[in-house]
């Protein structure tokens, strides 16, 4: 049986708000916590460390500082509370076709 009712995971909000919010061609969140265990941040059970990947042609025109700023400002709560450390790479769907073109 399915509980409809289970809180989400800090990586399903972050998902759900990023996707509501961009509509992403490609979005990655990767939850890094287990790499931090034991270190300052780190909360019993994890889900304080992440890594994004987000492909949004909302982003052209946007430097990379504006591009982190909106996505600081996506997750404004989860960043004053469960989240410790977000690490980020915003790229527009030409850039990631050139990245990997070139790769």
């Amino acid at each position: 049986m399915c509980d409809d009712l289970a809180p989400m995971s800090i990586a399903q909000t972050i998902q759900r708000k990023i996707n509501d919010r961009l509509s992403p061609s490609h979005l990655e969140v990767n939850d890094e916590s287990h790499l931090h265990v034991g270190h300052a941040g780190a909360r019993e059970g994890g889900q304080s460390h992440f890594r994004l990947l987000v492909v949004s042609a909302q982003f052209e025109g946007l430097s990379r500082v504006a591009r982190q700023r909106l996505i600081n400002d996506i997750l404004r709560e989860e960043l004053v509370g469960p989240i410790h450390a977000l690490a980020m790479k915003t790229l527009t769907p030409d850039e990631l076709q050139a990245s990997e073109a070139g790769a």
